[in-house]
């Protein structure tokens, strides 16, 4: 493979050089989008004679054939950078598309914000895409982010330094339901990175960015033992926890009323934001505990861990408890239940699209403050575990309580 894209690329270049392909991109693009032409000045690509043919191809030479124009995707990185793409398509991000795409409610979203990119479609556009999605986003004028590998190493430059940056991460890693981002950069581990960035402490001292734990070797198949939901299979043996775990699972549509697996779970699976094996749990958690023991004890990262467990636990105490009350609503006829819901449960992704105050309260008590909850704990910040994510929760919690009496007050 490796041989195979070496050979492609010398008789590429030579071609394009040969025929005057590049020099004539580059003269036209000076013009017409000069940083471009900076970007990939500045960039291995150019040291190494990757030209613009190479990845655009040669059927567009003037301004009247720009729709000829070949947009890259990962099959054109995979032409030399064919270890990293195949990692990639193993993990997450590959799957990124694909999960936006199938939650209940994105075809209800504005096509600027999912297909148009500028609100979810704008980070899950590093997931790779079928030739008639990338047809149809060009159809709608918005196929420019279907190459996947730029969404980190952000193009002309494609630096392999810059996608190793933790602030490489921060684009999608931030704000409502998932702020790694803030936590990680105002924890210890954050701090003492950014310190080193700026001179204030030497090269040498330890301080992991997200790459370090995440993405160990630059290996580009991302993957957390909890995903991103934080439910995973089998379920746990303690009995509370177990049932609160399986009102959660129902609440997500992937258990049925009587806790039997549903449609929607096959979604998940293919999506991969769960593990569903314990094989794939403990494989997730043992390349983590590797991570933190370069600079950590074993004992004491394996003791930080189970913590994250633990809180995982502790929120989805209140989170069940809260979803309960809300299927009791649907079930004793008080709250009319939507007709898209296919159980008497509320559906948690159905995000901000949830039709009433209450649901909305249980909407981000779920995916805003519950992840907090867990997230800053695993990400080392006490601040974002205690006051935006676990209190959040409790004053959710309340509220969920209050509008339940007031709504069967009104019965």
């Amino acid at each position: 493979m490796r041989l195979r894209s070496i050979l492609f690329v010398c008789i590429m270049t030579l071609l394009w050089v040969a025929t005057g392909f590049s020099q004539d991109c580059i003269e036209c693009h000076k013009e017409v989008t000069p940083g471009i032409v900076t970007d990939w000045q500045n960039s291995l690509h150019s040291e190494n004679g990757i030209t613009c043919d190479i990845c655009h191809g040669g059927n567009h030479t003037s301004a009247d054939d720009v729709a000829k124009v070949e947009i890259p995707t990962p099959e054109t990185c995979d032409m030399c950078h064919s270890d990293q793409v195949e990692q990639y398509k193993k993990g997450k991000h590959a799957l990124a598309w694909a999960a936006m795409k199938a939650m209940p409610t994105t075809h209800w979203l504005p096509m600027e914000l999912a297909d148009g990119m500028k609100g979810c479609g704008g980070c899950h556009k590093i997931g790779l895409k079928s030739e008639e999605e990338i047809a149809e986003l060009k159809a709608h004028g918005a196929g420019f982010g279907v190459a996947s590998c730029d969404a980190c190493h952000t193009r002309h430059t494609f630096s392999k330094k810059e996608a190793q940056q933790p602030q490489a991460c921060q684009t999608c890693h931030m704000g409502f339901d998932h702020p790694q981002w803030e936590m990680y950069s105002s924890s210890k581990h954050g701090v003492r990175y950014l310190l080193k960035q700026n001179g204030t402490l030497p090269e040498e001292v330890a301080a992991p960015t997200c790459q370090d734990c995440h993405m160990q070797d630059g290996n580009h198949e991302v993957r957390t033992a909890w995903g991103f939901l934080g439910v995973r299979l089998p379920l746990p043996e303690d009995e509370q926890w177990q049932a609160d775990q399986v009102t959660i699972l129902q609440a997500l549509g992937v258990l049925d009323p009587e806790g039997n697996p549903t449609e929607r779970l096959e979604v998940v699976k293919a999506a991969d934001v769960a593990r569903l094996t314990q094989e794939a749990f403990d494989a997730e958690r043992n390349k983590m505990i590797q991570a933190c023991s370069q600079c950590h004890s074993e004992n004491f990262a394996k003791a930080e861990l189970e913590k994250g467990d633990q809180m995982i636990r502790q929120a989805d105490r209140l989170l069940a408890e809260a979803i309960r009350i809300v299927a009791g609503l649907y079930q004793d006829g008080i709250l009319e239940k939507p007709e898209s819901y296919a159980y008497a449960f509320p559906d948690l992704l159905t995000f901000h699209d949830a039709p009433t105050p209450i649901e909305h309260t249980l909407f981000e008590m779920h995916l805003k403050h519950r992840m907090r909850t867990f997230q800053g704990t695993f990400h080392h910040n006490p601040d974002y575990a205690l006051w935006y994510g676990w209190s959040e929760m409790k004053r959710d919690l309340a509220e969920i309580k209050a509008m339940d009496e007031e709504l069967r007050a009104k019965k």
